[in-house]
């Protein structure tokens, strides 16, 4: 099984948590899993990532903004993603093309066209099978963020929190949207504790009949 299953959301909904947890359930079923992130995955990608994420560099134009994220995709898919699916494993990755659309897209309110250029020359005809979408207001979602940074000491990849709520709001519309219009979204709830989301995830991919979780 090589399946490419990728996590979104806006900041703080707990995508990261929910991405471990799928990789340690598939694991213990023997599925061989990498599991990655965007931006980053690889050395290039991760100095990118830090230029992006970090609070200091505010000055950054969203046109720089959405180059950066394209030249970490591009590296990050050549030298990690499609190697491993190549090998015949199955990829999570936390973030991947949709993150640009509704981040670069509807937040930074970018040529969408233009976007789509870019994801398709930097993901190399690389698409997820299945996308999980891990939905909550913005509100919720900014709050849980600040207080991740603050008790993980992440302050120094904190940019984004950064930006307004209202921001946040459009990237959460940006993602419904974009669920809208492909199949392979799975809009979950992200409400609620660690355990009653990825219980919600298992149920939805059992209906979906792509992965056997356990109960």
């Amino acid at each position: 099984m090589n399946l490419f299953i990728t996590f979104e959301g806006i900041e703080g909904c707990g995508k990261t948590t929910q991405l471990r947890l799928l990789a340690r359930n598939l694991a213990a079923q023997g599925v061989d899993v990498v599991t990655t992130r965007e931006p980053g995955g690889c050395p290039i990608a991760d100095a990118i990532r830090q230029i992006l994420l970090d609070p200091g560099n505010q000055a950054l134009v969203p046109r720089s903004e959405l180059l950066l994220y394209a030249a970490a995709r591009a590296q990050h898919v050549d030298e990690v993603i499609r190697p491993a699916l190549q090998a015949g494993k199955t990829v999570l990755c936390d973030r991947f093309t949709d993150a640009t659309c509704a981040y670069q897209g509807y937040g930074r309110g970018l040529d969408k066209t233009l976007i789509h250029r870019l994801n398709e020359l930097a993901a190399a005809e690389t698409c997820p099978d299945l996308t999980i979408l891990l939905d909550m207001p913005a509100e919720e979602g900014l709050r849980r963020a600040q207080s991740r940074n603050t008790v993980q000491t992440l302050e120094h990849e904190g940019r984004f929190e950064l930006e307004s709520l209202t921001f946040h709001r459009r990237v959460r519309q940006g993602y419904l949207e974009l669920a809208t219009t492909q199949n392979r979204f799975l809009v979950i709830d992200a409400l609620g504790s660690q355990e009653t989301v990825a219980r919600r995830i298992g149920e939805a991919l059992g209906q979906r009949q792509i992965l056997s979780m356990p109960s």
